[in-house]
C-alpha cells in the first residue's frame, strides 16, 4: 500500500514530494519547504523584511536558508503581538463533543439546509468541486466559505477536545495544496470565486491566531495559510465585484491587511480598501438606508460587512469619513423600523425569513438608540419613539404599516420601489401582512438559485405569481427600472396617526401592451387594510388577483367571495367589497400545469401554502377592491360599500358588527386627498 501512495503521489502533485507518502505527511517546517519551495520563497519575498520584527528572518532569508527563515517566521508569529484581539489560550483537554461538529468530522457537510458527503478524489483529496446531492453550483461555492470549518474551531475552543484541533489541521492542508496553483485570474469556480475568497480569509485569520501556539496545528499548515492569505488578498485586490459582493470582498481584504500588516503591500491595501469602500457605499446605499437590491436579506449582508469594516478600520486607528458612519447608522435604523412585530424582517426578493432582533440590538447600542431597542422587544426595554409607528421609506418604495409596537401588533409591507439592483422579483405592488403574531400574507420566497430545486420552482419564485399581485391574461410582469433616480414624490404616500396610503402603478406586464395596474393601499390604524385594484385597458382582459397564505394557515371559502383564515389565534379575512363575478380558487402544492401554492421560508427548503386565485374577466378600466380585515380570534362581520368612483379616486363607506363605522376617501394616486372619517 506505501509503494502505491508514494506513486499517487508522484503522479499527481509535485515530483517534489517523491520523498513523501501523502499530502499528510507534510508536517514539518522542513516537509512544506521541500515540498513547495517556490511557494515559501514567494510568500517570504511579499514580506515586509525591512521591519525590525523581521531581522533574523531577513538574516535567514538572504542567507538562502528558507527552512531558517521560515521558522523564524513562526517564532515571530509565536511570540508577537499582531492581531491579539484573535489569540486565544489553548483551551484544557477533554473529551467533550458537540454534534454539530462532529457531523463535519464525519465529512457530512451541512449547506444551505442540505446534507452531503463530500468524496475523496483519486488524488487522496476531497473533491472542493463536489455539488452536493442536488448537483447545485451553490452547495459547492458555500462548501469552499469554510463555514464549517468555522464550527470546528469553536467546538474546539469550547471543549478543547483534540481530535477537533487535528481535523482542521488536515482540513486546512488538503484544501490549499489542493487549492493550488494559485490562477491570478477572475474565476467563477467553486474554489478561486470572489465570495469563497472573502469568506476563507476572515475564517482562516481566525484560525490562524487563535491556533498560533497549538501544537495540533502543524506548523506546514500555518505555513501554507500565511501563503495562500497573500494569494486571497491578491484576488480580492483586483479581481473584486461591486453592490454587495464587493462588501464582502473588499472587508476580506481589509482583514488580511490589518491581521498582516507584515505583508509588504498590506498598507496599499488598507487604503484602497477605504477608498473603494466609501465609494461603493455611495453608490449602493439609498439617502434612506436601504441596500439598492431591495432585499431585507442582502441589506443584512452589506451591513454586516460595512459593519466589519468600520471595525477594522477603527483596529486600525483608520479614521472613516463622517458620511460612512452615518450611512451606517441609517442602514441600522432601517432595519430596526421595517422589523415585523416577531423580530423577523422582511422576506422580499431572494431573502430568508429570519430574525434581526439581535443585529437590531446589537446596533441600538452601538449608536445609543434606546428607541430601536424599544421596537425590537417590544417595548419591554427601551423608549418607545416619538415618530411612528409606521415609516416609508422613500428611495426604496417601501411603506411599512403597523398598529403599535406590541407582540400583537399589526405590520404589512407595501413594495411601490424600483426592481432592485440585484436579486430581484418581478412582484411590484406586492402587500406582505402579518398580525398577532403571525405571518398572514406571504412572498414566495426564494428556494434555491440552482440545481435540482432552482430548476422546479426558481421561475415561481421569482415570478409575479409567486406573490400577492395581479396577473393580466396569465401574464406577469417583467423587469422594472433597477434604480431610483429620486425618491417617490410626496403625493404618492401618507403618513397621520389614524391612517396609512401608498400607491403606485406598473404597466410592464410580458408580452402586453397599453394595460396598467394602479394599485393604492390605505392602512386604517389598528383596524384593516383596504387594497384598491386599478386596471386601465384598450380591450377584453382576463384578471386573476392572488392571495398566497402561510402554510400554517388554515383557509376557507365563504359566501360573497369572503376567504377567511380559521386559525387559534392570528386572523385574516379577504373580502371583495364589489359585486364582481370572481371565481375563487384554492392551489395548494401545485406543480402542474404550472407551479402554484409554494412557499420557501429558507433556501433550499419550502413547503405547499394555500393560494386563493380570484378570476374575472373585464371589458374596459375596471377597479377592485379588497377589504383585508385581521382578528386576534373571531372576527366581526364587516360590509363595505363603494359610494363613489371616477377616475381619480373612490369613497367607501364600511362598517362592522360593533357598529363601527369609517368613510374612506381612497385616491388612485394623489395623497394629498386621502381622508377618513370615523
Amino acid at each position: 500500500m506505501k509503494i502505491k501512495i508514494v506513486i499517487f503521489c508522484f503522479i499527481f502533485l509535485s515530483p517534489v514530494l517523491l520523498q513523501s507518502q501523502s499530502w499528510r505527511d507534510i508536517e514539518s517546517v522542513e516537509d512544506v519547504c521541500k515540498a513547495y519551495p517556490q511557494e515559501m520563497s514567494k510568500m517570504l519575498n511579499e514580506l515586509n523584511l525591512e521591519l525590525p520584527s523581521m531581522k533574523e528572518v531577513k538574516q535567514a532569508y538572504e542567507n538562502k536558508d528558507i527552512i531558517e527563515a521560515c521558522s523564524k517566521l513562526l517564532e515571530y508569529y509565536k511570540n508577537g503581538e499582531t492581531a491579539n484581539y484573535l489569540r486565544k489560550a489553548k483551551p484544557e483537554n477533554t473529551t467533550k463533543t458537540i454534534a454539530k461538529a462532529d457531523t463535519t468530522l464525519n465529512n457530512v457537510f451541512i449547506i444551505q439546509n442540505v446534507r452531503g458527503v463530500v468524496p475523496w478524489g483519486e488524488d487522496g483529496h476531497r473533491d472542493w468541486y463536489y455539488k452536493g446531492p442536488n448537483e447545485d453550483r451553490e452547495w459547492a461555492w458555500l462548501s469552499n466559505r469554510h463555514s464549517q470549518l468555522s464550527q470546528v474551531f469553536d467546538a474546539y475552543i469550547e471543549t478543547g477536545n483534540p481530535k477537533y484541533a487535528a481535523y482542521i489541521d488536515l482540513f486546512l492542508r488538503d484544501f490549499i495544496l489542493k487549492s493550488m496553483p494559485y490562477p491570478a485570474i477572475k474565476g467563477s469556480g467553486s474554489i478561486w470565486r470572489g465570495l469563497e475568497v472573502s469568506f476563507r480569509a476572515k475564517v482562516w485569520s481566525e484560525i490562524f491566531y487563535g491556533m498560533i501556539n497549538n501544537e495540533y496545528i502543524s506548523p506546514a499548515t500555518h505555513l501554507l495559510m500565511l501563503s495562500s492569505l497573500l494569494d486571497h488578498a491578491h484576488y480580492n485586490r483586483n479581481f473584486h465585484a461591486q453592490n454587495n459582493w464587493l462588501t464582502m470582498e473588499i472587508s476580506a481584504l481589509a482583514t488580511v491587511a490589518t491581521n498582516f500588516p507584515e505583508f509588504r503591500k498590506s498598507d496599499e491595501w488598507l487604503d484602497y480598501s477605504i477608498e473603494t469602500m466609501v465609494r461603493s457605499m455611495r453608490e449602493q446605499i439609498y439617502p434612506d438606508g436601504v441596500q439598492t437590491e431591495l432585499t431585507s436579506h442582502y441589506h443584512n449582508v452589506s451591513l454586516h460587512n460595512f459593519d466589519l469594516f468600520q471595525k477594522i478600520c477603527e483596529r486600525a486607528n483608520k479614521p472613516l469619513p463622517a458620511y460612512y458612519n452615518r450611512t451606517l447608522e441609517d442602514m441600522y435604523s432601517y432595519i430596526a423600523h421595517a422589523v415585523r412585530p416577531d423580530g423577523n424582517r422582511i422576506l422580499n426578493n431572494d431573502g430568508d425569513r429570519g430574525s434581526d432582533r439581535k443585529l437590531i440590538l446589537a446596533g441600538a447600542k452601538s449608536y445609543n438608540k434606546p428607541e430601536w431597542e424599544y421596537i425590537a422587544t417590544n417595548g419591554k426595554s427601551g423608549v418607545k419613539p416619538e415618530d411612528g409607528p409606521s415609516y416609508l421609506f422613500p428611495w426604496a418604495g417601501q411603506l411599512i404599516s403597523r398598529s403599535s409596537f406590541d407582540s400583537n401588533a399589526h405590520w404589512s409591507f407595501f413594495d411601490i420601489g424600483p426592481w432592485g439592483s440585484g436579486h430581484q422579483h418581478n412582484d411590484k405592488l406586492h402587500i406582505s401582512v402579518s398580525a398577532y403574531g403571525r405571518d398572514l400574507l406571504v412572498d414566495a420566497g426564494r428556494f434555491a438559485y440552482t440545481g435540482e430545486v432552482a430548476e422546479k420552482f426558481r421561475p415561481y419564485a421569482k415570478g409575479t405569481q409567486g406573490h400577492n399581485a395581479i396577473l393580466i391574461d396569465n401574464k406577469g410582469q417583467g423587469p422594472g427600472p433597477l434604480l431610483a433616480d429620486e425618491p417617490l414624490p410626496q403625493n404618492q404616500y401618507k403618513i397621520t396617526p389614524q391612517f396609512d396610503y401608498a400607491s403606485n402603478s406598473m404597466s410592464n406586464f410580458i408580452d402586453l401592451e397599453d394595460v396598467t395596474h394602479k394599485r393604492a393601499l390605505f392602512y386604517v390604524r389598528d383596524g384593516f387594510w383596504v387594497v384598491v385594484d386599478n386596471i386601465e385597458t384598450n380591450e377584453p382582459r382576463q384578471i386573476e388577483a392572488l392571495w398566497h397564505f402561510h402554510p400554517s394557515c388554515k383557509v376557507e371559502k365563504k359566501t360573497e367571495g369572503i376567504v377567511t383564515t380559521n386559525n387559534i389565534k392570528g386572523n385574516l379575512q379577504v373580502i371583495p367589497v364589489q359585486k364582481t363575478d370572481w371565481q375563487v380558487d384554492f392551489v395548494k402544492g401545485q406543480e402542474k400545469p404550472e407551479i402554484q401554492g409554494w412557499y420557501s421560508e429558507e433556501y433550499n427548503i419550502y413547503e405547499p401554502n394555500t393560494t386563493a386565485i380570484y378570476s374575472t374577466t373585464i371589458n374596459t378600466n375596471t377597479t377592485f377592491v379588497w377589504l383585508l380585515v385581521p382578528s386576534e380570534f373571531e372576527s366581526f362581520v364587516y360590509k363595505a360599500e363603494i359610494t363613489s368612483e371616477n377616475e381619480d379616486e373612490i369613497k367607501l363607506d364600511i362598517s362592522n358588527s360593533a357598529n363601527e363605522k369609517w368613510q374612506l376617501t381612497i385616491p388612485f394616486s394623489n395623497s394629498e386627498n386621502a381622508q377618513i372619517i370615523q
